[in-house]
């Protein structure tokens, strides 16, 4: 009976495979302007405002994360940042010429790309890949997480109604409709390259499929607020980031680390002005017990209840009493940070707030942080000191650092700054990655390099190793 399960789930995704090759051959001769309208298309259907409130109020029904308010923004966000990176860009034929070194690139497609997206962002995840791989005139198919499958498919089915707008084949864009590990992990077989966004066994599994892998690593982003910092500005931000959408995703901040001069005024404006409630004592304690469970295996890790949940139902479900006007719960970090459950990533509306004294102890604070739980991931600073930017870009093991800027919506490009937009974060070698930037249009490209022959330039060695052998001799 296994055998015939695993020879159906083999041959359902075979035929998804063989349909998205037929497709993608069919765009792989498209000129770059019929590609570009193919991404607008698409994009165009997960970006109107009737079918974004239809995917939010399906994406939070199914799946119980976040608020339908929050997602309908990342949609329109999220889903404008990637269009407005495809267009324009060059992504078809000869795409960079550099004269003087004799190289043309060209770009080919990657092919059929499997693209796993995560239960906490189940519609805005597809729609932006799916604009950022067709770019390449690619085809992708979703394997959307069991738990938030209907929405996931909605939104496949609003692209390829833009598909059949623009003439272009609607197999280019298709979905798992019965997702199971057993089908993902023969999807990922069976493409020519994966996209993993989503948990760590996911992204593990990924790069275990023997198919050429994107991924990302754990979250756990911390900020640094500097002892110039506009108190006012920083702390409305870190709300912003870590209330936003209750904390769906991975680049929210888990932690603040506050110089004692500001450290008072911090926990003054997040428990007054910003919504926040602080649970110290017996309340820190209860909060903890609740979001900390011991799992199937009796290994205490994070609990599922509270992935993306208000701090309302967080409270409440601990076992705490708090006004009904708070939108967040606040915790003051404990030493050794490495046996503070709350130094983890919490994927919730709860954040860690540690203090220092100077800017070495804070570094070292945001060190030991982010390897605890978050290495090659991202880290940020709200400074006016260049001295302090210039210090963490260049000692932080972080893919990305965020200077005066709420995290969340920061990491993965926004309008107010210059980062690629996406919804997958690669965290290099740290992270378990294989690379250290924003996945967007250009990792799925193929590029041919065309050399043309030059003049020879070969150095002569008394001229190359000339201010070598001056210092140390031959």
């Amino acid at each position: 009976m296994e055998k015939q399960n695993n020879d159906a789930v083999e041959s359902m995704i075979q035929e998804l495979v063989e349909k998205a090759r037929t497709a993608q051959q069919q765009v792989a001769g498209y000129s770059q302007q019929q590609i570009d309208d193919v991404c607008m298309a698409i994009g165009w259907e997960v970006y109107k405002d009737d079918n974004i409130k239809i995917l939010a109020e399906m994406a939070v029904e199914e799946t119980g994360m976040g608020n339908v308010e929050d997602k309908i923004k990342k949609h329109k966000g999220k889903i404008l940042g990637v269009m407005a990176d495809v267009k324009g860009a060059l992504s078809v034929g000869l795409i960079e010429r550099d004269e003087k070194r004799g190289i043309s690139k060209y770009a080919k497609p990657v092919g059929v790309v499997g693209a796993l997206t995560p239960v906490t962002n189940p519609t805005a995840t597809p729609g932006s890949n799916a604009v950022t791989i067709l770019k390449g005139r690619n085809a992708v198919i979703f394997a959307p997480h069991p738990r938030s499958r209907a929405a996931s498919a909605k939104a496949v089915e609003f692209m390829r109604q833009g598909l059949k707008k623009v003439g272009a084949p609607e197999d280019l864009i298709q979905i798992i409709a019965e997702p199971s590990i057993p089908a993902t992990g023969e999807l990922m077989k069976q493409v020519d390259l994966v996209l993993a966004t989503g948990g760590g066994a996911m992204v593990k599994a990924a790069y275990s499929s023997g198919t050429p892998a994107y991924g990302v690593g754990p979250g756990n982003s911390v900020q640094i607020i500097a002892e110039d910092a506009d108190i006012e500005d920083a702390m409305g931000k870190v709300a912003l980031s870590k209330c936003f959408d209750h904390a769906t995703s991975c680049s929210s901040e888990n932690s603040i680390i506050v110089h004692e001069s500001l450290y008072d005024r911090a926990l003054e404006l997040l428990g007054s002005v910003e919504g926040g409630y602080i649970c110290r004592g017996e309340e820190r304690e209860t909060l903890k017990n609740w979001m900390w469970i011991p799992n199937k295996k009796g290994h205490v890790a994070l609990n599922p209840g509270i992935v993306a949940k208000s701090a309302q139902h967080i409270a409440e479900h601990a076992g705490l009493t708090i006004p009904q006007d708070k939108r967040m719960l606040v915790v003051e970090g404990e030493m050794p940070l490495e046996e503070d459950r709350f130094a983890e990533e919490k994927l919730s509306p709860v954040l860690t707030v540690w203090k220092y004294s100077d800017f070495s102890e804070g570094y070292e604070i945001l060190k030991r942080l982010t390897d605890n739980c978050g290495t090659g991931h991202s880290c940020g600073i709200h400074t006016a000191n260049r001295d302090y930017v210039e210090f963490l870009g260049e000692n932080m093991k972080s893919s990305r650092i965020m200077v005066n800027q709420p995290q969340a919506p920061a990491n993965g490009g926004n309008f107010f700054n210059g980062m690629p937009s996406t919804v997958t974060l690669g965290c290099g070698t740290w992270g378990g990655n294989i690379t250290t930037e924003n996945i967007y249009y250009k990792h799925f490209l193929n590029i041919t390099w065309v050399s043309d022959l030059l003049p020879v330039n070969k150095p002569e060695d008394e001229e190359f190793f000339a201010e070598f052998w001056q210092k140390y001799g031959k």
